[in-house]
């Protein structure tokens, strides 16, 4: 008979941070050199798979898949399979999922700078190039320590800085902000 080598395991596509990435574990009794290959398909093209180039004969068993993806708006799945010394395991399939409707959003980071009259936030956020011209957004949430107040900044573009005028503050104030996405409805992150 063949010989072959188990299978992938808990093949998942799952997002996480603006990132879409297939997970899997090795099968039960994979042995120490195996490397995976990982190719994706989408739905409005069934049955042709695509050559993920930089998930070939990779030792990981993670692929970042989010630039690989051919349309960012229509469900794909991803299938992975084993290969060691000239043996192969079989494909193992992961479910479908879209980018745009199922992308989990991360926390975007601040960055804050303090003037006399103002202070300034910068906010970015960790998302692959090829996602760039998405309209991600944030929401800045400003309120005085201690106190559980908070004026809330709606729906600002991510690249636009927050220039907020402290004149008529005084005492300790804290920033928080969460990335936010319109696809169907809106989409956020929790408060970074």
């Amino acid at each position: 008979g063949d010989a072959h080598l188990p299978p992938p395991q808990n093949v998942t596509l799952l997002s996480k941070d603006f990132d879409m990435i297939l997970t899997w574990m090795p099968g039960e009794g994979s042995p120490p050199d195996v490397t995976y290959t990982v190719r994706c398909e989408s739905q409005d093209r069934m049955g042709k798979w695509i050559k993920v180039p930089h998930c070939k004969n990779i030792p990981s068993t993670s692929c970042n898949l989010t630039c690989a993806l051919p349309d960012f708006f229509i469900k794909f799945r991803a299938r992975v399979k084993a290969i060691s010394r000239g043996l192969q395991s079989r494909w193992v399939e992961s479910e479908f999922k879209e980018y745009h409707l199922d992308v989990e959003l991360g926390p975007p980071v601040l960055a804050v700078r303090i003037k006399e009259t103002f202070i300034l936030v910068n906010v970015s956020f960790p998302v692959a190039a090829c996602v760039e011209s998405f309209h991600w957004m944030y929401d800045l949430d400003l309120w005085e320590a201690g106190s559980g107040k908070k004026k809330r900044y709606e729906s600002i573009f991510r690249k636009k800085p927050m220039k907020l005028d402290t004149t008529a503050l005084s005492g300790n104030y804290c920033l928080s902000a969460r990335s936010s996405f319109q696809s169907i409805d809106f989409k956020h992150s929790e408060f970074s």
